[in-house]
C-alpha cells in the first residue's frame, strides 16, 4: 500500500496509507449500521487503516459506527475526526474533543481537523489544538476546506499543520492551480474527500473508457486518479463490503500517460484561480 508522510516534528514523520475510508452519511439509519461496521472492518483487513469521521456526521452517529468497527483493533487504525467551526475554540473545543473521544471509545484521536472556517479566529483554534496535544487527547492537528489565504494566516503555526482535507476529484480540480502546490511545498498532506464525486463520475464516458482498458471499475479509476499525486490521501466512503473491495483495488491501479491525457481532455485542469469548492 502506498503511504503518505504526515510531518509530526520528527525527521521520518508519520506514515499513513494513501487510501483510507470515509464515513460521511454513516450512522444516519440504524438499519444500515451492521453493514457499515462490516464495511469498515473489511477495509481494515484490506489495509485501509486510515478512517476519517467527524462530529458533524449524523450528529456523532458516524463516530459510534467507527467505534464499533475498530473495537479490539485500535492499534491498527489511524483515526481522523473533525470539529465543528463553532466548537473550535476555548472550552468548547475541549468539550467537543471529549465528546468525540467518548463516542469513538478511544483515548486519543490521531489527527484532529477544523472542519471548515467559522467565526472563531484561527489563532485561537491552533492554541486549543496545541493544548489538546499536550493533554494527550490528539496526536496531530490540521484543517479542512481552507484555501491558500487561510493557510497563510496560520503564520508561524503553518509548519505544524499536518493536513488539509478538501474536495478533490476529476470534476473538482480547482485546488491544483495553487492550493495543492502550496501544501506540497510545505510538506502538508492533502486529504481528498468525495474522490468519486458522490457517484457522478461513474457514468462519465472518459472514466468508463479508461476503466475498460484496465479491466477496472470507474470508481477505481476515479480514486486512482487522486492517488497519482504525491502527498494526497484519498478517503472514499463505502457502506458495503463489496464496495470496499472495489475501492481497495484502486491502490494497485497505475494510470498511464495516455489515460491521464484522456481524462484531462474530458476534465480540464484549471487555468486560473477558482473559489475553493466545498460540499
Amino acid at each position: 500500500m502506498k503511504t503518505v508522510r504526515l510531518h509530526d516534528g520528527t525527521p521520518e514523520g508519520r506514515r499513513v496509507p494513501a487510501l483510507g475510508q470515509g464515513t460521511w452519511h454513516m450512522g444516519e439509519a440504524s438499519a444500515n449500521r451492521q453493514a457499515e461496521v462490516a464495511a469498515l472492518r473489511q477495509g481494515l483487513d484490506l489495509g485501509l487503516t486510515l478512517i476519517d469521521t467527524a462530529e458533524m456526521y449524523a450528529d456523532g452517529g458516524a463516530e459510534t459506527v467507527v467505534a464499533e468497527a475498530i473495537a479490539g483493533r485500535r492499534d491498527e487504525v489511524f483515526l481522523v475526526s473533525k470539529v465543528y467551526p463553532h466548537n473550535a475554540g476555548g472550552t468548547k473545543l475541549v468539550a467537543a474533543c471529549d465528546r468525540s473521544l467518548k463516542r469513538l471509545k478511544v483515548e486519543r484521536i490521531d489527527l484532529y481537523l477544523l472542519h471548515w472556517r467559522g467565526g472563531i479566529p484561527l489563532a485561537e483554534t491552533v492554541a486549543g489544538m496545541r493544548r489538546l496535544q499536550q493533554q494527550g487527547k490528539i496526536g496531530l492537528w490540521g484543517v479542512s476546506n481552507l484555501d491558500v489565504e487561510d493557510l497563510e494566516e496560520l503564520g508561524s503555526s503553518l509548519p505544524d499543520c499536518a493536513a488539509n482535507q478538501v474536495l478533490y476529484n476529476l470534476q473538482a480540480r480547482g485546488t491544483e492551480y495553487d492550493l495543492l502546490p502550496f501544501c506540497r511545498q510545505r510538506d502538508m498532506a492533502i486529504m481528498a474527500y468525495t474522490p468519486i464525486g458522490q457517484g457522478s463520475l461513474l457514468g462519465k464516458p472518459a472514466v468508463r473508457a479508461v476503466a475498460a482498458r484496465h479491466g477496472a471499475s470507474p470508481a477505481q479509476v476515479a480514486i486512482a486518479w487522486t492517488l497519482r499525486t504525491p502527498g494526497v490521501i484519498s478517503i472514499p466512503k463505502a457502506s458495503r463490503a463489496e464496495h470496499v473491495h472495489d475501492n481497495a483495488k484502486a491502490a494497485g491501479l497505475t494510470l498511464t500517460p495516455e489515460d491521464l491525457a484522456e481524462l484531462d481532455a474530458a476534465f480540464p485542469p484549471p487555468r486560473r484561480k477558482r473559489p475553493l469548492e466545498m460540499l
